[in-house]
């Protein structure tokens, strides 16, 4: 079959979470057609997974103004701007209803397994930017589909492809002979079922952002309320934090100065944990080996021959990595560390600041050398691990504007973020041997503990998708 002339067919927008779902808008607005293909059952698939979880940043941050202006004829009106919602509330108040709106431009259960250039694959120069682009799409029920598109934005994120627990970046040995007792997600402590797998039990936390924060607190509260209630429930329960570096006054994030109050309060609900006892810190440590003891409990083992007490399970949040498997015919241009788009990656990198400003970037910094490609939201950072909604919001907007031609409104990027609070290269910290002092590395003074509420309340994530969203952190 030919393909149709190219200003004939859609743009396809691979992923109906928050970033896709406001190109999808955005490109409405500029005159586009879009087509977005979610692999999942429902939009905001990977936003439901962490249903239980709240964003720290707060209604007024996470609605699209193209999504709020597509919104506004069906009467919809958006939540209380300094209200907070959950990952749940964010999907079924809004992404939800923005899905209905944009109606059958949005496909679920359609699974994209190829992008290419039609007829073309990645070794062939000839007419090369001339061809439409050409996806392949496998739906639910077994069928296959091969559709065409004038642009492809792939705002597919990163949930689906945790980091392992190895401190090298691949799985340590062992890991997945151990996966009946490991977990790459926050657990939602608040659902029975999976409250009793960790109740009264010693689990192990390996991370060092927001996600590691959130499952920290959650066992802390777990074991408070068994303290109040004097209940056999939850007595007993204790958090191992396991950290590549030491502790420094970066390590619970920017406290009192961090601009997002929630972000910054979630921090504190960590220290607290590790203040109040209810989880012991183990720094330095790079885990090499899970291995099974005698009574099923495992047994984690460092690269320096460290062996930790047994804990009955592992809660591994080390961040997640941009699937580019179906990309493989696509000539795009990564930064061989992030695998994020080379002319972002400086002004992410971990390893040269974690400063919750992010200088303002739009469809240069997101494009490749593969013309009318562009990898956007939580995808766009690669590995980086600083992302809020807004960031997305505004690529999209920029993105949506250069498909149409309009360069002057694409290049025109203002994006102003909440400061963390923190400041310094994360990617230092992360040596085992970092000073384990408060102040080391920080911009803010150290963190000065402060009453909170339900961890739920505290364990916030403004992240398009998983709880490791933050802005800055994981």
């Amino acid at each position: 079959m030919n393909a149709p002339a190219t200003t004939e067919l859609p743009v396809v927008v691979i992923g109906a979470g928050p970033a896709g779902l406001a190109a999808a808008a955005h490109l409405i607005d500029q005159g586009i057609e879009p087509l977005v293909l979610e692999a999942g059952p429902a939009v905001g698939a990977a936003v439901r997974e962490w249903s239980h979880v709240r964003l720290f940043s707060p209604w007024g941050e996470v609605v699209d103004p193209a999504a709020e202006k597509l919104l506004a004829p069906t009467g919809w009106m958006r939540p209380g701007p300094a209200t907070y919602p959950s990952g749940g509330d964010w999907a079924e108040q809004y992404l939800q209803p923005l899905a209905d709106v944009l109606g059958e431009r949005v496909r679920t259960g359609a699974t994209v397994t190829g992008v290419s250039r039609t007829g073309r694959d990645r070794i062939v120069d000839a007419d090369r930017e001339q061809q439409p682009f050409v996806v392949h799409v496998a739906h639910a029920d077994g069928q296959e589909e091969r559709l065409f598109a004038r642009a492809v934005i792939d705002a597919s994120g990163t949930w689906t492809t945790p980091s392992p627990a190895g401190g090298s970046g691949l799985a340590a040995l062992g890991e997945k002979a151990a996966a009946d007792r490991i977990t790459y997600r926050v657990p939602d402590l608040k659902d029975p079922a999976v409250r009793g797998r960790y109740a009264g039990k010693r689990t192990a936390v390996i991370g060092s952002g927001a996600s590691a924060f959130t499952a920290l607190a959650y066992l802390a509260d777990l074991a408070d309320l068994a303290d109040l209630a004097k209940s056999n429930d939850g007595a007993g329960t204790k958090g191992v934090w396991i950290l590549r570096r030491g502790i420094s006054g970066s390590t619970f994030g920017g406290g009192e100065a961090d601009q997002l109050p929630a972000r910054g309060a979630l921090g504190l609900a960590a220290k607290a944990a590790v203040d109040e006892g209810h989880a012991d810190a183990v720094t330095g440590f790079r885990t090499e080996a899970i291995e099974r003891a005698d009574d099923g409990r495992l047994v984690l083992v460092g690269e320096d021959g460290r062996r930790l007490d047994p804990v009955d399970e592992v809660i591994v949040l080390t961040g997640f990595r941009p699937d580019l498997s179906f990309l493989d015919e696509l000539r795009l241009g990564l930064d061989e560390r992030l695998q994020a788009p080379a002319a972002l990656a400086p002004l992410i990198d971990p390893n040269q600041h974690s400063c919750g400003t992010v200088y303002p970037h739009g469809h240069r910094e997101l494009s490749h050398p593969e013309q009318g490609v562009y990898l956007v939201g939580m995808k766009s950072y690669g590995r980086a691990r600083t992302f809020l909604a807004m960031t997305g919001y505004e690529q999209v907007r920029s993105v949506a504007a250069a498909i149409a031609g309009d360069l002057e409104s694409a290049d025109r990027v203002e994006l102003t973020l909440p400061e963390t609070g923190v400041c310094g290269g994360a990617g230092l910290f992360d040596a085992p041997d970092a000073a384990e002092a408060d102040g080391g590395g920080c911009c803010a003074p150290a963190p000065q503990l402060v009453q909170l509420g339900a961890p739920a309340m505290a364990a916030a994530t403004a992240g398009e998708e998983a709880p490791a969203g933050g802005c800055c952190g994981s």
